[in-house]
């Protein structure tokens, strides 16, 4: 495990468009250019968030980020995970480490909640993933998400970092 490059980018990008263009964990429809990958790469980065990427045999065989939840002040304690694991690794246990270190890290930060939003509600594997951790469903959205021809759930999850909403935040 370790912090993404810049020239990881790439393989990054491979592994999402593979779930934009097949699968219902993205909402994207068209995988976005390489650009703006690392246009948003950098934005993570600039706010001191992690990114990182699960390095198998020098290749790159998953990713995960956190961000923040959503733009306005009164969230700025909260943020959102993304954790994707190419295709032909996923069952090994990379998820988990990823998962793992970003919620260590988001922690040691000073952080007080992770939200997953899960696309589709039958996406057993990331709901299975999160609640590993601790995330609590809280909430489905009901077919928020039109894509291959259907409605989509999101599902939300929830976990505290640290002492979560036991203690107001520091500064």
């Amino acid at each position: 495990m370790r912090p993404a490059a810049p020239e990881d980018l790439a393989a990054i990008h491979a592994i999402y468009s593979h779930y934009v263009l097949h699968g219902l964990a993205s909402f994207e429809e068209e995988p976005p250019a390489l650009e703006e990958l690392r246009r948003r790469h950098e934005e993570v980065l600039r706010r001191g968030l992690p990114w990182l990427v699960a390095d198998f045999g020098g290749a790159v065989a998953g990713y995960g980020y956190c961000a923040p939840y959503r733009a306005r002040s009164a969230y700025r304690y909260t943020l959102e995970d993304s954790v994707y694991v190419r295709e032909d690794m996923v069952g090994r246990g990379i998820g988990t480490a990823i998962l793992a270190e970003l919620i260590r890290r988001c922690e040691a930060l000073g952080y007080r909640q992770v939200v997953a939003v899960i696309g589709d509600s039958a996406n057993a594997a990331s709901i299975n993933l999160h609640a590993a951790f601790g995330f609590l469903r809280v909430g489905t959205l009901r077919s928020v998400g039109f894509k291959f021809g259907r409605w989509v759930d999101s599902v939300l999850m929830q976990r505290p970092l640290g002492s979560g909403d036991g203690v107001p935040p520091k500064g």
